[in-house]
């Protein structure tokens, strides 16, 4: 389709006859390159192609070309003929800080003046919007969190969307819901797209599309707003999407699986494994306690490691990072918070504890490895456990229909700004699955963030029951797919690569099915019963809670609670997702698993925690909580546990009015347990009480039983429970 002239644009000189401007302009990219890259780096025919797609025939383009291919220099490369020529700032969508941090830095090499505004320099956003403003940044990276932040979204982001010269939407699988990573804030990247002014060039870059996906993104980067102001219905754009894909190949890496039978052979195999591993690499893990037991592990047999997660504090994280790229810790044991963009081209191996959902994911953070190497290390290590890790993450999905209608009735009822926490009181769902679920109905256009909170819109909203399903049946496939992966007798590379729809996949022969030479499973004695002792150490502290939830006024409970009505740290016998206790305590806990007595081992493992617990005041008596579906498993650990530690038992709280239900968030909990839980009747006042539960997730069940058990004269509360979700 053709567009009209922008009259902010400049005019392309006009040349002498035989002259070749695109040899000149190849020219200059190739300088480009050579500063961002080396003296040496020339430009790959398909890197050419989608710069000159970009800067001369201002078009969309999608490239989905293997990790380390040099995606980002196509953008930084093109950001500096294009801003040489006139044209605005690009804009990066970038999902992860520490994708961020390499690409800073990256620009400067080839020369661009690169800025971010992220979660991480909330005190550096006026100064960057006022620097992108007055021309002096050519790169701002954002997050597509951003992208929605009220001030953000109102005042900055149409002034950019306006002028921008480029916009580069990075690991752009994420906008499909076919990605192996929906997030809704990516969702909103097309919204951003069909409002840029015609013409206005754009890059979509990633490593992990299949062609499935790799259609889906094509599709939605293939539209424009009919005209300048982003107003009429969205058009073709111009020329369409052009889509450069290339094989998936990665000669470098040795592909490997090794099955060992428990988490402590497993932790012992790869604390041997990493003495005769080469330079350094990452240590995956499915989640953030394992990421932090097998950290601990590896430390306490002689290993230099950090543990990296989401929930790292963000200055360790770019320490954690630095320090990789320095070579001065032999690994990052790291969640999938670690993945897209870190660029190390040395790294030497990247050892997987327990498999990823999906081959797509699995192949995408495997090739943080061997970019600058002749040779890395690529293992998995998958385990029984991974499936129900899988299932747990699953059951976080998109809520039913009937909770996202009564977060619109309340919204609606309530007329004006509501908060996240004021919509707990009357929503139940968790802090976390209440967000995600809020910006997906924002980016449906139902609800609209604004600044103090979330407004109704009043537009039709439809629940898209067959999206949500289709994603469902995509991830169960996937996880068939993995399955698959391990137990296959053919090139591993060439499965991963062939879930890619990479049809130039060919047997690689450096994979352990190729080379017929697999790695042992058998580990030290000494290891395994070192990484036995680590895993079956109890104990998880339980921080008690100080505040009050948002939005309980009405109630009476607000602001901090009373000193005289708080718990004492408390104590868990281990997280639901730990690799350790984790197993156990899920099978114990199952919905499937029929209310017993306490099994034996479960028990011993408590009195060991009990015994190893530095309280500043021994108990003296126990109180249990009921339970609505493991009374027999509580009370059975409640009278054990006072027989064994010569406690009094002090007997039960008790539901008035029928157990509550399973609430997921703290106001809708408080509210509920309010209603119908009591104290026992015993005298409490004899000294400190233990009071047990089977699990805590909000924690105040434990926190609102301590504050009814303390205002019985109960001096002091110790909480034990056997598991925490968090």
């Amino acid at each position: 389709m053709a567009t009209s002239p922008d009259p902010t644009r400049p005019e392309t000189p006009r040349v002498a006859a035989g002259h070749d401007p695109d040899g000149d302009l190849r020219a200059e990219a190739e300088a480009r390159l050579r500063a961002l890259a080396g003296e040496h780096a020339v430009l790959r025919e398909d890197q050419w192609t989608a710069i000159r797609a970009l800067v001369v025939d201002r078009r969309r383009a999608l490239v989905v070309q293997r990790t380390g291919w040099g995606k980002s220099a196509v953008y930084f490369v093109a950001t500096a003929l294009l801003r040489a020529r006139g044209s605005g700032p690009a804009v990066i969508v970038s999902p992860l800080l520490a994708l961020m941090r390499n690409q800073i830095a990256a620009a400067e090499r080839a020369g661009v003046r690169a800025a971010t505004v992220n979660s991480a320099n909330v005190d550096e956003w006026d100064r960057v919007h006022d620097d992108v403003a007055r021309g002096a940044v050519d790169v701002l990276l954002v997050s597509p969190e951003r992208l929605n932040n009220p001030d953000f979204r109102d005042q900055v982001l149409p002034g950019l969307a306006a002028n921008a010269g480029l916009v580069v939407v990075d690991e752009a699988h994420c906008i499909s819901d076919w990605g192996h990573d929906f997030r809704p804030d990516f969702r909103r990247i097309r919204t951003l797209l069909a409002a840029l002014p015609s013409g206005t060039p754009v890059l979509a870059t990633t490593a992990t599309a299949n062609a499935r996906v790799t259609r889906d993104i094509a599709e939605q980067l293939a539209f424009e707003a009919r005209d300048a102001a982003g107003a009429g219905e969205p058009v073709p754009a111009n020329g369409g999407t052009l889509v450069l894909r290339g094989p998936l190949e990665r000669e470098s890496l040795r592909l490997s699986v090794v099955r060992a039978a428990t988490p402590e052979q497993r932790l012992a195999w790869l604390a041997g494994a990493l003495r005769e591993m080469p330079g350094s690499g990452i240590v995956y893990t499915l989640t953030v306690a394992a990421a932090q037991e097998v950290a601990a592990y590896l430390r306490e047999q002689g290993h230099k490691v950090a543990a990296y997660s989401g929930q790292t504090d963000p200055a360790e994280r770019v320490e954690a990072e630095r320090a990789l790229l320095a070579d001065e810790v032999k690994a990052l044991v790291a969640t999938s918070a670690l993945g897209m963009g870190f660029d190390k081209p040395d790294l030497g191996f990247v050892v997987h504890i327990g498999a990823p959902q999906s081959p797509v994911a699995y192949y995408q953070q495997v090739g943080r490895a061997g970019r600058g190497v002749e040779r890395a290390e690529v293992i998995l290590l998958p385990g029984p456990e991974d499936r129900e890790i899988w299932a747990y993450f699953a059951s976080l999905a998109f809520p039913s229909e009937t909770v996202v209608r009564a977060t619109l009735a309340v919204l609606a009822e309530h007329g004006g700004t509501m908060s996240t926490a004021a919509l707990e009181t009357g929503v139940d769902l968790s802090r976390t699955r209440l967000e995600t679920m809020l910006k997906v109905l924002d980016v449906d256009g139902a609800v609209r963030r604004v600044r103090g909170g979330w407004q109704a819109t009043g537009v039709p909203w439809s629940y898209d029951a067959e999206r949500y399903a289709r994603v469902a049946a995509a991830r169960a496939d996937e996880q068939r797919a993995m399955l698959d992966y391990i137990a296959t007798g053919e090139c591993r590379e060439r499965f991963l690569r062939l879930h890619l729809d990479d049809d130039t996949a060919v047997p690689c022969g450096r994979c352990d099915n190729c080379t017929g030479t697999r790695r042992t499973a058998e580990a030290e004695p000494a290891a395994v019963s070192a990484a036995r002792e680590r895993l079956q150490r109890p104990g998880v502290e339980i921080e008690p809670r100080k505040m009050w939830p948002t939005g309980l006024r009405d109630l009476g409970l607000s602001g901090r609670i009373p000193a005289g009505l708080t718990a004492e740290p408390g104590r868990a016998l281990g997280r639901l997702t730990d690799i350790g206790w984790g197993h156990t305590l899920r099978r114990l806990l199952s919905a499937g698993t029929p209310d017993g007595p306490v099994p034996d081992d479960v028990f011993d493992a408590v009195v060991r925690l009990l015994a190893s617990w530095d309280w500043r005041e021994r108990p003296t008596g126990v109180v249990t909580m009921p339970s609505a579906t493991r009374p027999t498993l509580i009370a059975d650990l409640g009278h054990r546990l006072a027989a064994i530690g010569r406690l009094a038992h002090l007997g039960s709280l008790t539901y008035l009015h029928g157990p509550p239900g399973h609430q997921h968030n703290s106001a809708q909990r408080v509210k509920a347990l309010r209603h119908t839980l009591a104290p026992p009747s015993a005298d409490l006042t004899a000294g400190p009480v233990l009071l047990i539960d089977d699990h805590t997730d909000t924690g105040w069940t434990l926190a609102y039983a301590t504050t009814l058990l303390r205002g019985s004269g109960a001096p002091a509360v110790l909480p034990l429970t056997l598991a925490t979700t968090t």
